[in-house]
């Protein structure tokens, strides 16, 4: 399996971020209109969280709250797992899986490279099989 700077080396480098001060609604727009599904939370260069649709309907939808008026700052994650560039994918699975979240920001240091889905990492897995298949039948056909 590959490591992640492979999964994020042919991306476009802008970073989705919100600030912690922004409204969720504002938030959501945001993630609509990139087609992800979660965003770091950035304040003054420095990650403080990440906030998904998962935090939305968890901690907003269900509660009652209201989207215009609450504050990314009040439901984002702030423990956030991260991983370096030399993270394998397998090592991210496992990470995801563990602590039972989709998406993981990737961090050089303090400096935020992006952030992988779930999605990435099943893709290059199956990317990965499906190469490792091909291989073993044109062994067996030659």
């Amino acid at each position: 399996m590959k490591p992640v700077q492979d999964l994020i080396k042919g991306r476009n480098s802008t970073v989705f971020q919100v600030k912690p001060s922004v409204t969720v609604f504002e938030a959501l727009k945001l993630l609509a209109e990139h087609g992800v599904g979660a965003m770091v939370v950035m304040d003054q260069g420095k990650l403080v969280g990440v906030v998904s649709e998962r935090d939305y309907t968890r901690k907003v939808a269900l509660q009652g709250k209201n989207s215009r008026e609450t504050k990314v700052a009040e439901i984002m994650t702030r423990e956030v797992v991260t991983v370096t560039p030399a993270t394998g994918t397998l090592a991210c699975m496992a990470l995801m899986s563990q602590k039972n979240i989709r998406h993981l920001p990737v961090l050089d240091g303090s400096v935020v490279l992006g952030m992988i889905s779930i999605r990435d990492i099943m893709n290059d897995i199956i990317s990965g099989q499906e190469q490792t298949i091909s291989q073993l039948t044109s062994y067996i056909n030659s």
